[in-house]
């Protein structure tokens, strides 16, 4: 049975790990697989915690899906990042940063209660409407998205993946979508 809780401090580690094996599942053909590839959920487990993630006054809330005591995904919302800016929130209007699960979950349902969880979250703190941002090649997430009733708006942004070796950064196209309320 799934269950819904905020994140605990202890649970970067199990976070970090979904992180970590949804873009290597989710962005497999969109990433470069030097970039999946070298991806550490140890040192995204210590960036959770040094950006405080799991503090109550954090501006961003992550909330977790459980089956049988194991994260096994991870919702993040709260005001929207002007230009994709944690230190320029913009209160006025809600945003979901982040939906991952472990790929053995995917399409169980566990997503859809993670983001009517997130929904429900953003509409305490005042936002029935709000926007998130999705890889334009993500064909897998536009649908989900689509499908719940988000749509682009024709914002669009690009996602700069850093390589190794002095090369330039793959940019991304990514697209705003949004949700009336």
């Amino acid at each position: 049975m799934l269950t819904i809780r905020r994140e605990e401090p202890d649970d970067a580690e199990a976070i970090a790990r979904v992180h970590v094996h949804g873009w290597q599942a989710g962005y497999a053909g969109i990433m470069p697989a030097e970039v999946l590839n070298r991806l550490n959920p140890r040192a995204w487990a210590q960036r959770r915690r040094d950006l405080g993630t799991a503090d109550p006054e954090h501006p961003f809330t992550t909330l977790v899906a459980e089956d049988a005591g194991t994260v096994v995904g991870f919702t993040t919302f709260g005001p929207y990042r002007n230009n994709q800016d944690r230190g320029d929130l913009d209160p006025a209007h809600g945003e979901l940063l982040a939906i991952y699960l472990e790929p053995a979950h995917w399409g169980s349902g566990a997503g859809r209660t993670l983001l009517a969880a997130a929904r429900d979250g953003l509409a305490e703190r005042g936002w029935t409407a709000y926007r998130l941002w999705v890889l334009a090649d993500n064909i897998r997430a536009r649908r989900f998205y689509e499908r719940a009733g988000h749509s682009p708006d024709g914002e669009e942004s690009t996602y700069p993946v850093p390589l190794s070796g002095g090369l330039p950064p793959v940019l991304l196209r990514e697209l705003r979508y949004t949700t009336g309320g």
